[in-house]
């Protein structure tokens, strides 16, 4: 069994116990290698348990953080970040738990990063029309309609600004003050995409189908595009005041 990587995949979980063993395997079963951390905040249901019982099946390739409680998404992706940062990988992986990314797609990304010179690949739901599947309509109208406003508010040239599904290079998180990350929600990505686009990382984004989970049950509440929503004038308004100097 291949034990060596250089990507991991960061997976946030809290209550995924229906789906946490398929997405691992369903990782572990592509042909190209990734390695797996799952950052679990304190599920009730026994999420931690079922990733504690495969440790030993998939050994050195099979990683957790557990956290105290639910923490937020965007302080999960960053403790998963700085772990990645302390070992060899180059490129990080941000992945949902509940299928909604086809691991499939994790593939497509890696080799925008590893073969096109591309710094930020983004699973993208809007950058080739509308591919979301089994979303209510209400849903999808909200989704797209804050990646307008973002690009609108920001000018941030990308059609899908709250995707979670993106291949990082490593010098682009080690570039990014990770402790000046100020958001917890879906307004985390729009920051991380933001912030990236400002130092002049080469962002692109890859056109990929989301498919609403089957099994447990969504995060997102109203209060997430709330933050969102208010969260990228106060991104413009600070990228005015302290420019980012260019990456290249």
């Amino acid at each position: 069994m291949q034990t060596t990587s250089d990507s991991l995949v960061i997976i946030p979980t809290y209550n995924e116990r229906e789906n946490i063993e398929n997405i691992i395997r369903a990782v572990f079963a592509l042909e190209k290698s990734f390695h797996i951390l799952i950052i679990e905040d304190g599920s009730p249901d026994g999420t931690a348990d079922i990733v504690r019982q495969m440790q030993p099946v998939f050994p050195n390739r099979l990683f957790m953080i557990e956290r105290q409680g639910k923490q937020g998404l965007g302080t999960a992706y960053i403790t998963g970040f700085k772990w990645a940062l302390t070992q060899s990988y180059d490129y990080i992986f941000e992945m949902d738990a509940d299928f909604s990314h086809n691991p499939a797609d994790l593939p497509r990304l890696y080799k925008a990063c590893a073969d096109h010179g591309v710094d930020v690949a983004i699973g993208s739901r809007y950058v080739s029309g509308v591919n979301v599947v089994n979303w209510p309509m209400g849903r999808v109208l909200m989704s797209y309609f804050a990646s307008r406003y973002v690009r609108l508010i920001t000018g941030l040239p990308i059609h899908d600004a709250t995707a979670g599904f993106i291949c990082y290079r490593r010098c682009v998180l080690q570039t990014i003050d990770l402790h000046a990350i100020r958001f917890k929600g879906y307004a985390f990505q729009i920051e991380m995409k933001f912030t990236a686009y400002q130092f002049g990382f080469n962002v692109v984004e890859i056109p990929v189908i989301f498919i609403n989970r089957e099994w447990g049950t969504s995060k997102m509440d109203s209060s997430i595009f709330g933050e969102a929503m208010l969260g990228v004038i106060r991104l413009k308004w600070d990228s005015l005041i302290h420019k980012k100097r260019k990456y290249r």
